[in-house]
């Protein structure tokens, strides 16, 4: 820890003198002075972990206080980009028990890459390991390291990173998406949909259900299976929870069986049991041919490994993707040429009458380019993590084995460093501008090795969907007030979202 904490006793005395913490240290500018390629030559001359600038920290409690002034961990995406303008494109900050290093330069991110190690590590989530080991459950692709994370990512590559195996998936998805365009006509009341998160929930949860276990739950029919509810609903406990346990100490949380902890514990109970009873049913049927029996044969993995990583698949499947296309969705209201412009696409591109498929994606450059900016401006996940395993050089400073790295997605898509008038919705700016955006400045799924594992199956998913939506409905803002994001594990309104759905 810094000087300052070492001498605890003095403390609140010193505090009167002069800052404490972090906060006397030279801000760095968020412009990238060090580029990739020099920076294994500055590695002698770097700077100390130690002279990183950052936010006060306490004894204990790091910066947790100031944290809590600024919203509490519900709004420390906002707060994290404050930080960056603050302090420029790295800093240092402690929160509680959690010390990371926050990035939020596509110049440090590039040097992340270029020194990733074969087996690159993720943020330990310390929570979710307490559950496995708890109920002797084994891990996923989340949580696992080393070679056991190679030998079962290489289980799901071939399946989910290659682009010709994910089109073939576009007939499921787009069965599911019939019967929601049709619940959306169904369910609005003057074009308003109570709770349309939920209902978008119902519909990833129906899609990735569909594409694993060949079965269709019937969420979005009016009577639905309870348990796929509540499966749905457990999802959101743990997302909710997990957090708290990762600034607190988890062992306490287990030891005191705090309500954090019983809640965590019992939505893990229940999202292994609906996961672990579907997988069961899909392999009794042994089909070579089908998705999930596919990766367990091929693979060799053992039912406890695939029930691990099938359920973290589902859970990013549900949540991320639902969230992603409910920010798409206000972003398209708030933005009617945007949204014309996308439907002129559409309707020039699919045939009257025809579904979309895959094919068509590959001459919609407009509607990826709505993705891309609606990820851009509302990100489902506002950061990331690595955890370096040699020593590395980022920038200006020597960071040591074990440096736990939050590289800051959210804060960089809303630099206007990298993007001018960011806070502007502009599809355009990725067609007729997009030589001058930096590369490494735009990372919704994170980057190397550990990037999002179902990346082209999300973004599959999305497309479709928003070719059926907007093809079907005009997507119209009911007011033009702010709506704030809040932190949820995702990124999620502070309300409802002011919007309808009119048939075209």
């Amino acid at each position: 820890m810094r000087t300052q904490i070492r001498r605890a006793p003095r403390i609140l005395e010193f505090a009167k003198r002069k800052s404490v913490g972090l906060q006397h240290c030279k801000p760095t500018s968020s412009i990238c002075a060090l580029e990739a390629k020099d920076a294994a030559e500055a590695a002698p001359y770097g700077h100390s972990l130690d002279s990183i600038p950052g936010p006060t920290s306490w004894p204990v409690v790091g910066s947790l206080v100031e944290l809590l002034r600024k919203g509490g961990l519900k709004r420390q995406h906002e707060a994290l980009i404050d930080y960056h303008k603050k302090f420029g494109k790295i800093f240092r900050m402690k929160l509680g028990s959690f010390e990371s290093v926050h990035i939020g330069a596509p110049c440090l991110l590039e040097a992340l890459y270029r020194a990733e190690s074969i087996y690159p590590q993720r943020l330990e989530i310390k929570p979710w390991k307490a559950y496995r080991d708890l109920r002797d459950e084994a891990y996923g692709l989340l949580i696992l390291e080393g070679r056991d994370w190679q030998r079962m990512r290489s289980a799901f590559q071939q399946k989910l990173m290659k682009p010709s195996e994910v089109m073939k998936l576009d007939g499921k998805i787009n069965e599911v998406l019939l019967d929601f365009i049709e619940r959306i006509g169904a369910v609005n009341n003057s074009g308003q949909i109570n709770d349309l998160y939920f209902e978008l929930n119902k519909w990833s949860f129906e899609t990735i259900c569909f594409v694993l276990y060949d079965k269709r739950f019937g969420l979005l029919q009016e009577k639905v299976n309870k348990e796929a509810m509540d499966f749905i609903t457990a999802i959101k406990t743990m997302m909710s929870t997990f957090g708290k346990m990762m600034v607190t100490p988890v062992e306490l949380h287990k030891v005191l069986n705090t309500r954090t902890w019983q809640d965590h514990t019992a939505a893990w109970d229940r999202i292994f049991s609906t996961a672990k009873t579907y997988i069961d049913k899909k392999l009794d049927k042994d089909k070579d041919d089908d998705f999930l029996c596919d990766i367990y044969h091929r693979s060799h993995l053992t039912k406890k490994e695939l029930y691990a990583a099938i359920t973290e698949l589902q859970i990013g499947g549900v949540e991320t993707t639902a969230n992603s296309m409910l920010w798409a969705i206000f972003n398209l209201s708030r933005n009617p040429r945007a949204q014309e412009k996308l439907l002129k696409e559409i309707r020039t591109v699919v045939p009257a009458g025809h579904a979309p498929s895959a094919e068509h994606i590959k001459s919609m450059p407009y509607l990826k380019a709505c993705l891309k900016e609606s990820m851009r401006i509302s990100p489902s996940v506002p950061f990331t993590s690595r955890t370096l395993d040699k020593d590395t050089v980022l920038g200006d400073y020597n960071l040591p084995k074990g440096t736990v790295l939050m590289i800051n997605s959210q804060a960089l898509g809303a630099n206007e460093e990298y993007f001018d008038h960011g806070k502007q919705f502009k599809p355009e700016r990725w067609l007729e501008e997009k030589s001058l955006i930096r590369p490494f400045s735009h990372v919704p799924f994170g980057i190397g090795k550990r990037m999002c594992i179902g990346r082209r199956l999300a973004e599959l998913q999305l497309q479709l969907a928003l070719c059926w939506l907007v093809r079907d409905y005009e997507i119209r803002a009911t007011d033009s007030d702010p709506v704030d994001a809040i932190h949820s594990g995702t990124l999620v309104p502070s309300r409802e979202l002011p919007v309808a759905f009119t048939r075209r």
